[in-house]
């Protein structure tokens, strides 16, 4: 019989490759996606210290497993960047398609001054 990976082992496997050439530091941070099914939080990292500069998610949102809810985590993560002096950040999509949520948290976080 042929065990099939699950979908969540293959975005881990895509997310360790991409890890493997994406690489934060304190002058350019790794802003970094979680998506699950009812919600979506980001994180600006600096790998070399091991830190979390700034962080947002949709936990406190009614729909934060949606779009709109993506929009206010983007929107967010932009604001907590500005009062911690980040003006650029790598992205790390987490593995996960630049598509729907993902690339619309992308979207309003550089609508609100993110650099990426």
């Amino acid at each position: 019989m042929i065990n099939k990976v699950s979908r969540n082992q293959m975005r881990v496997m895509r997310h360790s490759r991409v890890r493997s050439k994406i690489v934060g530091t304190a002058e350019l941070p790794r802003l970094c996606v979680f998506r699950s099914n009812k919600n979506i939080s980001c994180q600006v990292i600096d790998d070399e210290n091991g830190t979390t500069l700034a962080s947002a998610s949709s936990l406190k949102i009614k729909n934060g497993g949606n779009i709109e809810g993506a929009k206010v985590v983007g929107k967010e993560i932009a604001e907590a960047c500005k009062k911690a002096k980040i003006t650029k950040v790598v992205f790390d999509r987490g593995g996960y398609l630049y598509h729907g949520r993902v690339e619309a948290l992308a979207e309003a976080a550089r609508e609100n001054g993110l650099e990426f």
